[in-house]
């Protein structure tokens, strides 16, 4: 049965006045509309909803009941649009995010914290798993878009958008004074205890890539699975760590590091995003990108 909405919007309104003109001011349409279009109901469900009477129409026994369920069925239509125009006027929703601890610390928080106050109802989750796991949680509609640091290996079926451009390089502190001020052959860094991330991290394949290519081997003293350790242990005088200038700048302002300048300069990188391409991203999705874009 392919019954037009508009029939039961009208049904109800008749039933609720129990007069046709009444429904009629209410919906405002013409009094003969609505007889014609109850007259339309009543043929296509093949049953008498209405006993007419001079002072108004009543229902009948089969008009009651289908008054009962019809109510409940367009109270929950109704909830359905309302629900609908609050995820598209963002009041309410939600967004689930892939990254790692750093970026999210480093680069992420700003931007929550500003989105949160424009759109306090919108819940936000965020799934910290190694890059990996979270292009299997993406593509099982658990997470809407992944922030990780480029290049990577992105897989065939993601797109990707730089965010940022992000500018490595090695730091000391004042145990390492000798070569403040001063520019060294990248391969020379071999001659002091390095600190470096450990393999399988995008950042450690980053570096030992841009190191292959200039046929250099840098060899860490110090592996470490935290990128925090990695500037905290060079702070403290641990050796010479490997950081994104962008997270370590109070540090470098307040001289607690420096700077360690080498040939050739490490080559900026990017921030960025990946999400499959048949996703269709939510309201709320698609206004947090675009903040992160702008």
């Amino acid at each position: 049965m392919n019954v037009n909405l508009e029939l039961y919007k009208i049904f109800l309104s008749v039933a609720k006045n129990g007069n046709i003109t009444k429904a009629a001011n209410e919906l405002l349409i013409s009094q003969p509309g609505v007889s014609k279009s109850i007259k339309n109901l009543e043929n296509q469900l093949n049953c008498t909803l209405f006993i007419r009477t001079k002072t108004g129409v009543h229902l009948t026994k089969e008009g009651k009941l289908f008054y009962e369920k019809l109510t409940n069925a367009m109270e929950i239509i109704d909830s359905a649009e309302k629900s609908l125009m609050e995820m598209i006027n963002l009041d309410s929703g939600y967004i689930s995010i892939g990254i790692s601890n750093t970026l999210t610390k480093n680069f992420l928080l700003e931007y929550l914290e500003y989105f949160h106050k424009l759109y306090p109802k919108i819940k936000i989750k965020i799934y910290t798993n190694p890059t990996p796991e979270l292009i299997v949680k993406a593509r099982n509609d658990i997470i809407d878009f992944i922030i990780l640091n480029l290049p990577y290996n992105t897989p065939k079926d993601f797109n990707k958008k730089n965010l940022k451009s992000i500018q490595d390089c090695f730091v000391a502190n004042s145990n390492y004074e000798q070569l403040k001020n001063k520019t060294i052959p990248l391969k020379q860094l071999n001659e002091y205890p390095l600190i470096l991330l450990s393999k399988g991290s995008n950042t450690r394949k980053f570096l030992d890539d841009f190191c292959s290519n200039l046929n250099i081997t840098l060899t860490p003293n110090m592996e470490v699975a935290s990128y925090s350790l990695v500037h905290h242990f060079a702070k403290i005088g641990l050796g010479i760590g490997f950081v994104i200038k962008d997270f370590v700048k109070e540090e470098l302002k307040n001289n607690q590091i420096f700077e360690i300048n080498t040939i050739p300069k490490i080559k900026k990188r990017y921030i960025g995003l990946i999400y499959l391409k048949d996703k269709t991203l939510s309201s709320s999705a698609k206004k947090f990108l675009q903040l992160l874009e702008n």
